[in-house]
């Protein structure tokens, strides 16, 4: 057998690392949205009348006129040629978890000259508007089959068209979204746009309620912190698993992980800040507003953070942002994972959706201002907040669900899969005075407090102190002026998250506005009417907050107490998602079908499965021809020398060796040679018997029906199967020769920079 994958791993260690040229200085406000179809574009290419339409759709969902869309079409056409772009491509989200795009070339033959061949670009109101695409190949639950195969994007003027370079020239992008020939959505744009518009709907209803009717709408604000790992292509290419799974299926800790705590926050290395400056470029010029960059806590691993922005740009900018970091990783000779959990023994990666509302005068309506038990909307939005997630929990958690995100949901990394709400003191000591009826109406007596920390250095500065610490074992927690959702994946598209949380503050707001028009309708005062019910409300909802350590044995046992729900692991929570209140939750707000919703509890349920089946053949295939050949090999070697050193050590009747004047060695003594074989004999042959219980089972599995079964049993057959293959071979990779080990190791793909 030949060594030579472990050779290629030596001399990728020892070869010259990739440092591309150095981005020239430049000036990100200088080249934002440069490849961007944006509103300031627009202003100086439409006509005024057709720009302050487009204004009008994007800013607040108006409709366009017939005919504008050509309009629109001809000058996005022109400005996309004279930048060099040669085609066009309706880019959308489908069911897989990426983005999709068929590319078709802006050139038509000239009606004119059609003898000549002459040819001529053509973009119209028509093409722009719509596309068409293979809905048969792409996930759809059974909405559409194999001989029923149209399917259509169409255009989504709320978020700009963009250009993406290539070797020979650019492409325009413009977002779609995807709908099927019988009108159901099968993506994921189209329903983030209409839960955004759900809750902008029963917001309104709130402030109207307050006084304001200025206010036209109210925009859903995200912010999604981006994690992830970065390892040396070369090494990269030589697993399998790191390939095509996107993590490392077997793999012994490192010497050195992350318990240090060096790398979180550390000087960032010349060939990753390289790495790092050339995203944050291509982002600014996408329009995508990067603004933070750091080491994450474990080694390898790293974080990116863009501003706020509205829901369904931010989550058109997160994809982008993911494949930026994928085509740029490649150039600096990297190779980017996003995987959720990559290496076992160091943290996984996680999405942090930062959640607020704004009206359309700029206002953040998730804002407590200087004294909150005084500020009664903000009071009642915040009450919303409460009981969506008390009453809507699994579709809150609905929102985090994958194979991926199961590894690191519920461990020391990561916020439980429990879902609660931090607030903080002050907040929970006025909310909880509330709800006992001790509300004097003045924020002073709610120990509301701000001010300033005492450092004790004269020469600093006073440094402002929040209102509240922070909770990184809350999936839920108040930030100040908003909702950090921690319990997102890295690998995950934003909106099935942001969906969830808008659908379930849709639904507690449209409770909560029913019941202050019918008290107001009644003749009652509106603070009379805001004070009653909040008082109720809070004390309903207390339950769903918690302030202490989400990590802690208590935490799980008071959360039961407390009746609130844990759900482990994706197919746990997927098994309720056609649950009649959950259904009737997306169906209530127009947000799904419940059509739509059966397909997409399938659609996840499948994808999950595939995850699963994917890593088992994988992990069949890299034991068998990679792992198990070379510890055959080093078990025969280990075999020799046992061998020679029972000759040169006698051993007795009872397999002990020997001494010297010949008598018995203590009772329990070995040789360790044949002590260090046994081991390798062990796991060498533990690993063949796992691999074949793995493989009979996997094919079990597949004869199996029923979505929701196979999904099942893949959970709890092939999980605690592939997790035996693992004990075995990791620790057969602290026996075997180092030379001889066929994959790159922890310490080489996490140290490597």
């Amino acid at each position: 057998m030949s060594d030579s994958p472990r050779k290629l791993v030596k001399a990728a260690l020892a070869g010259e690392k990739h440092h591309p040229a150095e981005c020239r200085p430049y000036s990100p406000a200088a080249i934002f949205e440069k490849d961007v179809f944006s509103l300031k574009t627009m202003r100086e290419r439409l006509p005024k009348n057709v720009y302050f339409r487009i204004e009008e759709a994007v800013k607040k969902g108006v409709g366009l006129l017939e005919g504008d869309a050509d309009i629109v079409a001809s000058a996005m056409k022109d400005w996309a040629i004279e930048q060099g772009a040669t085609h066009y491509t309706h880019w959308f989200q489908p069911m897989t978890g990426t983005t999709a795009e068929k590319h078709d070339a802006f050139i038509t033959p000239d009606p004119g000259h059609k003898a000549d061949g002459r040819l001529i670009n053509e973009f119209s109101g028509k093409m722009l508007i719509k596309g068409e695409s293979d809905a048969s190949s792409l996930p759809s639950g059974g909405i559409r089959s194999t001989f029923e195969a149209r399917g259509y994007t169409a255009w989504d003027p709320t978020s700009p068209a963009f250009l993406m370079e290539n070797a020979l020239g650019k492409t325009l992008y413009v977002p779609s979204i995807f709908l099927s020939y019988t009108g159901e959505s099968l993506d994921r744009k189209t329903p983030l746009l209409r839960s955004n518009a759900a809750v902008s709907r029963q917001s309104l209803r709130i402030l109207r309620l307050f006084g304001n009717n200025t206010a036209t709408h109210v925009d859903v604000m995200v912010g999604a912190e981006q994690e992830y790992f970065l390892v040396d292509r070369r090494l990269a290419a030589l697993r399998d698993d790191l390939r095509l799974a996107r993590r490392t299926l077997f793999g012994a800790k490192s010497s050195k992980g992350q318990e240090l705590e060096d790398h979180y926050f550390g000087a960032i290395g010349r060939r990753v800040l390289n790495f790092m400056a050339e995203v944050e470029k291509r982002m600014f010029a996408l329009g995508i507003p990067a603004r933070t960059r750091h080491n994450e806590s474990a080694p390898a691993q790293f974080e990116l953070a863009p501003m706020y922005e509205t829901a369904n740009l931010a989550t058109d900018h997160n994809m982008l942002t993911m494949e930026i970091l994928h085509k740029t990783a490649e150039f600096h000779g990297f190779s980017c994972l996003l995987h959720e959990k990559p290496f076992a023994g160091v943290n996984g990666s996680g999405k942090h959706n930062n959640w607020s509302l704004c009206d359309s005068e700029g206002n953040n309506l998730l804002d407590p201002g200087n004294t909150p038990l005084d500020n009664a909307q903000f009071l009642v939005f915040l009450a919303a907040v409460l009981r969506a997630v008390h009453l809507h929990p699994v579709v809150l958690r609905l929102g985090a669900v994958g194979a991926g995100n199961d590894h690191r949901l519920g461990a020391s990394e990561a916020p439980p899969a429990i879902l609660s709400i931090f607030l903080g003191d002050q907040l929970t000591n006025i909310i909880s005075s509330i709800a006992e009826g001790k509300n004097n109406g003045r924020g002073e007596a709610s120990g509301w407090q701000s001010g300033h920390m005492r450092v004790g250095i004269s020469s600093l500065p006073q440094l402002p102190k929040d209102i509240s610490d922070r909770n990184r074992t809350s999936p839920f927690a108040f930030t100040g002026n908003k909702f950090e959702y921690r319990a997102v994946g890295a690998s995950m598209s934003i909106a099935p998250v942001n969906i969830a949380i808008n659908t379930a503050v849709a639904c507690a707001l449209d409770d909560i506005a029913t019941e202050l028009e019918a008290a107001i309708a009644g003749g009652q005062p509106l603070a009379g009417a805001v004070q009653s019910l909040l008082g109720r409300l809070f004390k309903e909802h207390l339950p769903i907050i918690f302030n202490g350590n989400g990590y802690s044995e208590e935490w799980h046992r008071e959360a039961a107490r407390r009746g609130l729900p844990n759900y482990k692991d994706s197919v746990n929570v997927l098994a309720h998602y056609s649950d009649p209140v959950v259904m009737d939750a997306f169906v209530r707000q127009g947000v799904f079908s419940e059509r739509e919703l059966l397909a997409r509890q399938d659609i996840l349920l499948e994808n999950y499965i595939r995850d699963l089946h994917l890593e088992t053949k994988l992990m069949l295939s890299m034991g068998r021809t990679m792992i198990l050949p070379v510890a055959l090999r080093w078990l025969e070697q280990a075999g020799n020398l046992a061998r020679l050193a029972s000759e040169l050590i006698p051993l007795n009747q009872a397999g002990l060796p020997s001494q010297p004047d010949g008598q018995t060695a203590p009772v329990g003594a070995r040789l360790p040679e044949l002590d260090y074989y046994n081991k390798i004999r062990g796991h060498a042959f533990g690993l063949v018997e796992a691999l074949d219980r793995l493989d009979s089972r996997h094919e079990d599995l597949d004869r199996m029906s029923g979505t929701l079964v196979r999904a099942e049993a893949a959970r709890d057959v092939l999980i605690p199967l592939m997790n035996a293959c693992r004990a075995h071979a990791d620790a057969l990779e602290l026996l075997v020769d180092d030379a001889l080990w066929p994959l790159p190791k922890y310490n080489e793909l996490l140290w490597n920079r």
